[in-house]
């Protein structure tokens, strides 16, 4: 069986990356500028931040259109080497 075909999800569609870091200035546009180099084509809004209430930590959600699990396999995997990301779900 092939990636594909054992994936729960119907390629293409709409897919919410999540990251989660220190509070720092700057984490954000770090997220953006890896999954832009797996989706180049990241449209206006696309980009949620949110601060936890006490300021230290932040979330990055951004939405992409997921082509393959392979694109988000490797995505995950950037996100997960990078040293100032904490999670990604």
């Amino acid at each position: 069986m092939s990636d594909e075909q054992e994936s729960l999800l119907e390629f293409p569609c709409s897919f919410p990356i999540k990251a989660m870091g220190k509070a720092e200035p700057g984490f954000d546009l770090i997220i953006v500028e890896l999954i832009r180099r797996h989706v180049p084509d990241l449209h206006e809004g696309a980009v949620v931040s949110r601060t936890s209430k006490g300021g230290k930590w932040v979330s990055v959600t951004v939405t992409i259109k997921a082509s393959s699990k392979a694109q988000l396999d490797a995505i995950y995997l950037d996100l997960s080497a990078h040293e100032k990301v904490y999670m990604a779900l």
